[in-house]
């Protein structure tokens, strides 16, 4: 199954999705961005609580012979993409407009638009939105099962067998 079939199926649908897309429409509206002409998905990260917990996503590239990706992330006001780790995907985060709360290994830094943060493999991150936010996310390849999240409820990734293991190999290449 290729990579975007799989979050696809990970994603809100139907009044959820709908709901948070006329959010997501309406709040960014007044930016005057350009989208890419993507499915947006909608993700809660299968914990049912999307205004606390979740992000939208829109998968710009994830090109996997040519070794990159590039995503816009949004979150609401208050909304956190959950701390979580990849054992192989480098990211570089910068932020396109709104105001973001990142913490990356226990540290947290208040960004704004034009700052850039990388992380490295195996260096836990979250963020949350001080009111609505944009991101573009530059990074390796995306692969589902190199998502490592800290919280065992999210069955997404290497959680979907025992929390935080380590790959007994790179997922590069698959």
């Amino acid at each position: 199954m290729e990579e975007l079939d799989k979050a696809k199926a990970l994603a809100l649908q139907g009044k959820a999705k709908t709901d948070a897309l006329r959010r997501f429409h309406d709040a960014i509206r007044p930016w005057g961005l350009a989208l890419p002409p993507v499915e947006p998905l909608v993700l809660d990260f299968g914990l049912g609580n999307f205004e606390k917990v979740g992000l939208i996503e829109y998968w710009i590239a994830n090109e996997l012979e040519a070794g990159y990706c590039g995503k816009y992330l949004f979150v609401f006001d208050g909304q956190t993409c959950p701390m979580h780790k990849h054992h192989v995907k480098k990211e570089t985060f910068f932020i396109v407009k709104g105001r973001v709360r990142m913490l990356l290994d226990g540290q947290s830094q208040e960004m704004g638009p034009g700052d850039v943060l990388p992380v490295p493999p195996n260096h836990s991150h979250s963020f949350t939105g001080i009111g609505p936010a944009l991101l573009l996310e530059l990074s390796k390849p995306c692969f589902i099962a190199d998502n490592v999240f800290e919280d065992p409820r999210i069955q997404i990734g290497t959680n979907t067998s025992s929390g935080w293991p380590m790959p007994k190999e790179p997922l590069n290449g698959r």
